[in-house]
């Protein structure tokens, strides 16, 4: 099926396993803000990318960008209840677009930016493919089932979250593209648990999926000197049962394990010179 086999339960690659950092959503229980990150993303990037996974909190200008990064392998933006605020991409904000968490913005903005920027490589899902296309100057749908002709790309809201993580609606993969050779045909199943979705795409993405409505499922980034992808549907929830998504976590975890050794190589090189 793909130029990367599935890996099997249990197996790791040998060595050292890259650092992927997974930036953190903002959530209030009771009257305390906490970082959290969904345990699928974490657990997809431990079993499928054979990485270490680190959460990155959502600490906008506190953190310094380009020294985190020089310190992480990889970085996988995550979905989130929350939606990107749409002042961020030339909006007025209604109730469709609502929830909103301003300080993962704040954070993952520059996030992106500075990881293309720097060549880590990247792998966003569902938010996070949506915070790539606005961080790179595109706009957003704040309710795509509304637009005539489009499918209904929300959650089910079935109490079995394997109702709603099911298979929903096909995707045509771009001719040649990456993800096509991950998959090794044209159309794949995905799931879809998406109210808001990709309107004017940015400069310098290019198109890996449509959805069988014109929804934009999956881009990549045409100058990115490492892997840099997005997708709208969900490859990391129970991961392992499906070979193309353990496709796509395998080539981005690749792609971290090759910066770890270059990372490797830079803090080496004084020693070996002396």
């Amino acid at each position: 099926m793909s130029e990367i086999p599935p890996l099997p339960p249990g197996s790791r690659p040998p060595g050292p396993k890259p650092l992927i950092g997974l930036p953190a959503c903002i959530w209030a229980e009771g009257e305390h803000p906490f970082h959290k990150v969904g345990d699928k993303y974490v657990r997809a990037v431990a079993l499928a990318a054979a990485g270490t996974p680190v959460m990155i909190p959502s600490l906008q200008t506190l953190i310094d960008m380009p020294d985190l990064l020089s310190r992480l392998d990889g970085i996988v933006m995550t979905g989130s209840p929350s939606n990107v605020h749409p002042d961020l991409y030339g909006q007025l904000a209604t109730e469709e677009h609502e929830p909103y968490d301003p300080a993962r913005d704040a954070t993952t903005l520059p996030l992106i930016a500075t990881a293309l920027s720097d060549g880590v490589p990247l792998f966003a899902v569902c938010r996070g493919f949506q915070e790539l296309n606005v961080a790179l100057g595109g706009s957003l749908h704040a309710a795509v089932h509304d637009i005539p002709g489009r499918l209904s790309h929300r959650s089910p809201k079935d109490p079995d979250p394997d109702v709603n993580y099911g298979p929903r609606h096909g995707v045509t993969l771009t001719e040649g593209g990456l993800l096509h050779g991950l998959a090794g045909s044209r159309e794949v199943m995905v799931n879809s648990l998406h109210r808001q979705a990709i309107d004017n795409l940015a400069p310098g993405l290019t198109v890996e999926a449509v959805a069988e409505d014109g929804t934009i499922e999956a881009v990549r980034v045409e100058s990115a000197t490492a892997f840099a992808l997005g997708v709208q549907w969900h490859p990391e929830y129970k991961v392992l049962n499906d070979p193309f998504s353990v496709a796509i976590f395998r080539a981005f975890g690749q792609a971290a394990r090759e910066r770890m050794l270059e990372r490797s190589r830079w803090l080496t090189a004084p020693q070996a010179a002396k």
